[in-house]
């Protein structure tokens, strides 16, 4: 029934999506003295049309600009064809051929056993462990990736506690361990660049719009991301261990020697490992020290200082040297490197595409004037309250993201709410960073996120329990984005509410 519907979906989608890219072409003229903004309009509406319902695969509704873009005289193809390729992408490539490196030998699951070795086994300790181990792989591997290696993990520690304790003892608490992977794994991915997609997204889209803007490098994303994910982290375990934990009197069982079971069979660490967890370690602080690090009360210089041409370096450069170094150092077998190209060739390339589709939306949002338009057609939120604009852009990315592309949704918005945001005369970091990090925060609905949908698999939990849970942390998401973005990015960021920084102005 429901793949009936998915198909329907697609097939409405298909259609619905060309005759309003049509009927906007041929009726609507939203600035007589500047067609590209109808014209870019067009395209935005076929392919947000597309994405939402993906009525084509999503990395093929992101190539739509190369060739309509060109067509419509809206940008030319060679400055198209650009925005596919950037330091953002190598950025993310170098990343993940990292996090691939680390699943090819183990050390992903090396790092969530000794985890949740330190946590304890009393069931808070348990979901603490799982949760910490999920959040803190996140932050590097895909959360695709992370929910996949857990599942295994917390499914067999699971069936340890039913044979102990019983299938009816041990239900409700299971549901606990495996909403905390699914939610942990999305609150870990934000506190990252290279954590999640939209957060790569943002950090493009800004500096296509704002290229004076201070650059958005590993440390200040860090810095800003961070207590977003501290706070909803907390939150969550004391959520999720309220509902679902067992009765004290219920728990006879001591998990110990089976994570201490499950961590013998890795056996030694290997030197691969070794070399692999020294390169993973070394990328982060090169990413979190590249540039100068002005805490207020100290300031810490970038040793990107210590080149010719710092300004050549960006993070992407680091990755990707970190990652080729994966391909040349050797492993024990004779004549392999630690990293080959068929481990590599797993990358995720549909991605790849979908963020130089949004790149090269942004951009022609911006060229054509139409993010401009819609920041005119929005200029009444001037009228509100800072607080009350960001809270409405978080509700309204969150539960939209529950059905639709998070990076997709993200790279949509951004450029409209860069656009509002010279119209009101408020930081754009205001509006945009909220949005990027609310895209992430879909916790209601099986389809809203990949470890949403893989925990749903294993057939363990509802829908509705699901959404009762999730739509609680929807809505504490939303407070704690809002607050943080507003008092923390004042002092992070520099973000002044009540002014308009000089880089925003529009050349």
């Amino acid at each position: 029934m429901l793949k009936t519907v998915h198909i329907n979906l697609k097939k409405t989608g298909l259609y619905a999506g060309l005759m309003l890219a049509l009927l906007i072409l041929l009726f609507a003229d939203l600035d007589p003295e500047h067609p590209q903004i109808t014209r870019t309009l067009a395209v935005a509406v076929l392919m947000a049309v597309w994405w939402i319902t993906e009525a084509v695969p999503l990395a093929a509704t992101s190539l739509l600009p190369v060739v309509l873009f060109p067509l419509l005289g809206i940008m030319d193809g060679k400055t198209v064809s650009s925005a596919y390729f950037n330091h953002v992408i190598f950025l993310f490539i170098g990343g993940f051929i990292i996090a691939l490196a680390m699943q090819r030998w183990n050390l992903h699951k090396r790092i969530a056993l000794r985890i949740l070795m330190f946590t304890g086994v009393s069931p808070g300790r348990i979901l603490l462990g799982f949760m910490l181990s999920t959040a803190f792989l996140s932050m590097w591997i895909s959360n695709t990736a992370t929910a996949m290696m857990m599942i295994p993990i917390v499914l067999s520690i699971i069936s340890k506690l039913e044979e102990s304790l019983g299938k009816k003892n041990v239900s409700k608490y299971a549901i606990g361990l495996l909403l905390g992977i699914a939610y942990s794994a999305s609150i870990g991915g934000i506190a990252t660049l290279v954590g999640t997609p939209p957060n790569l997204s943002f950090a493009r889209i800004f500096q296509i719009y704002f290229p004076e803007a201070p650059a958005i490098s590993f440390a200040s994303w860090f810095l800003s991301a961070m207590p977003v994910t501290i706070i909803l982290f907390g939150i969550t375990w004391v959520l999720l261990y309220t509902l679902y934990a067992p009765r004290k009197a219920s728990w006879k069982h001591d998990l110990r020697d089976s994570f201490s079971e499950q961590y013998q069979q890795l056996g030694k660490m290997k030197r691969e490992e070794k070399l692999v967890l020294a390169d993973f370690i070394l990328v982060a602080l090169l990413w979190f020290f590249r540039c100068d690090l002005n805490l207020g009360w100290i300031n810490i210089p970038g040793w990107e200082n210590l080149f010719e041409s710092p300004q050549y370096l960006n993070d992407g450069t680091v990755a990707i040297a970190m990652a080729l170094l994966l391909f040349i150092l050797p492993s024990k077998e004779k004549g392999k490197a630690l990293m080959n190209w068929k481990t590599a060739n797993k990358l995720p390339w549909g991605i790849v595409l979908l963020f130089g589709g949004g790149f090269a939306l942004a951009g022609g949002f911006k060229d054509s004037g139409l993010s401009l338009w819609f920041g005119q057609q929005l200029s009444f939120a001037q009228d509100f309250p800072p607080v009350l604009v960001i809270a409405s852009i978080c509700m309204m990315l969150t539960f939209l993201t529950e059905l639709t592309s998070n990076t997709a949704t993200t790279e949509m918005f951004l450029p409209i709410l860069a656009g509002l945001s010279i119209t009101i005369g408020v930081n754009p970091l205001l509006l945009m960073l909220p949005a990027t990090l609310s895209a992430s925060m879909a916790f209601m609905l099986p389809v809203a996120t990949p470890p949403n949908a893989i925990i749903f698999g294993t057939r363990r939990i509802k829908t509705t329990q699901m959404a009762k849970t999730g739509v609680l942390l929807n809505l504490i998401g939303i407070v704690v984005i809002t607050l943080v973005v507003y008092y923390w990015g004042q002092w992070v960021l520099d973000i002044k509410p009540e002014s308009f920084p000089s880089w925003a102005l529009p050349k």
